[in-house]
């Protein structure tokens, strides 16, 4: 009997134990099967904060199951907004709608009493249908412009501050959540200016607003650290002496090795963001991803030289036995397997917002002449069912895409 109890205990030792299901908080705005609509002007047709968004929701939690519809228009205005909010939005049945608009409206020029009147006139006109209809919103000021690409741009960005300035109000007054992006990204690019003021390193937007992709980075890194995503993907700490494990949102088998090295199996319940190259002069200004993106590993009592961590045979980066003791952030990994696979997500996202941004502009903004009114309606109706079916099926592979696999992990020794 006593052999059979020591064996089971050996055996739970080795078997993963997982945490607690890693969901969205209860207060985070995207729950789980939610349907999202992304609404703004060209920078929300760039598809790219708002597929960094998705990434961020899928890879983070992977088995939310979120539908993603982007409803962004070039040169837009809230005005255009609210005209089609009903066509746009609330026709695609949507639990949440983000609202981007306010960078057109401002008029790129001093600040204007009466373009703000109508701005916020129709930014209340969207918040109120919203509401009647039930819809979560998250209402953004746009993303501060850089003064260093266009010299316009140094009375513009304070225009700015004034014009978005009755939007948190607005959010309140509609039980909307307000997430002050233009605060958030000019914060960061005086960072840049007084670092970079050539903008020869550090440039989020290609003309100044429009992003390139560390401004897709920016801008996603704003609205999601402004409405407190949970920043932790998961974190390990090993011990090396004692041959145990604490873990957060993953799971491990028992370590086995000594102070020269350790190898362990380690589950997680989800991906980390795979971080891209053109991303990396960012990283200063968005708090090197620690609050958003924390893919931990932590190794104590290692003897003092150089490590090589390897993950499932494929060394992804050294580090000296201080920094393993103090804790690494693997979440900024731009190569090996679980960055692959993360890439692998985000490539299958592109595809299918290809899908998306095809349906959107070809369907449901298609205005039929008035000699096939009698059959373009039921014929466009068919149309957007059958679009819809084709992402959501894309959609559907990318929630396997994203499921986590287990990581055989390698910490050894390679110099004293």
């Amino acid at each position: 009997m006593r052999r059979i109890v020591a064996s089971f205990c050996l055996l739970l030792l080795t078997l993963p134990a997982y945490s607690q299901s890693n969901e969205p908080p209860k207060d985070f705005p995207f729950q789980p099967g939610n349907r999202i609509v992304w609404l703004g002007d060209s920078i929300t047709e760039q598809y790219q904060y708002s597929t960094y968004l998705e990434l961020y929701l899928t890879t983070r939690f992977p088995k939310a199951g979120f539908t993603f519809i982007n409803a962004g228009i070039g040169g837009d205005t809230a005005q255009g907004g609210a005209g089609r909010f009903q066509s746009h939005v609330l026709n695609e049945k949507p639990n949440v709608v983000t609202i981007n608009f306010g960078m057109n409206d401002a008029g790129y020029g001093a600040f204007n009493e009466a373009s703000n009147k109508n701005y916020v006139n129709k930014t209340t006109a969207m918040l109120e249908a919203a509401e009647k209809a039930g819809v979560r919103v998250v209402l953004m000021s746009p993303n501060a412009v850089d003064p260093r690409i266009q010299e316009r741009f140094k009375l513009y960005v304070e225009t700015q501050k004034q014009f978005y300035a009755p939007l948190r109000e607005l959010a309140e007054k509609h039980h909307a959540l307000f997430v002050d992006q233009y605060a958030i990204t000019r914060a960061a690019q005086e960072k840049m200016a007084e670092n970079d003021p050539k903008a020869a390193k550090a440039k989020p937007y290609y003309d100044g607003f429009h992003t390139a992709p560390p401004g897709g980075l920016l801008m996603a890194y704003a609205i999601l650290t402004g409405l407190k995503a949970p920043a932790l993907v998961s974190d390990v700490t090993i011990d090396a002496k004692a041959l145990d494990a604490q873990t957060k949102q993953c799971a491990v088998t028992k370590p086995v090795g000594n102070n020269h090295g350790v190898e362990f199996t380690r589950t997680d319940e989800s991906l980390p963001l795979p971080v891209q190259k053109d991303w990396l002069p960012m990283l200063p200004y968005t708090d090197e991803l620690k609050n958003l993106n924390w893919y931990g590993l932590t190794v104590k009592e290692l003897e003092v030289g150089q490590y090589v961590v390897k993950i499932d045979g494929v060394e992804v980066g050294q580090f000296s036995h201080e920094e393993l003791a103090r804790g690494i952030n693997l979440g900024n990994l731009t190569t090996g397997p679980i960055h692959a696979q993360g890439q692998e997500v985000l490539n299958a996202i592109n595809a299918k917002n290809g899908m998306v941004h095809q349906r959107f502009r070809n369907v449901v903004m298609f205005q039929p002449p008035d000699w096939l009114a009698d059959v373009a309606a039921e014929r466009k109706t068919q149309e957007l069912v059958k679009r819809m079916a084709a992402i959501d099926a894309a959609q559907t592979k990318i929630n396997e895409l994203v499921q986590p696999k287990p990581r055989q992990f390698l910490v050894k020794m390679i110099q004293k």
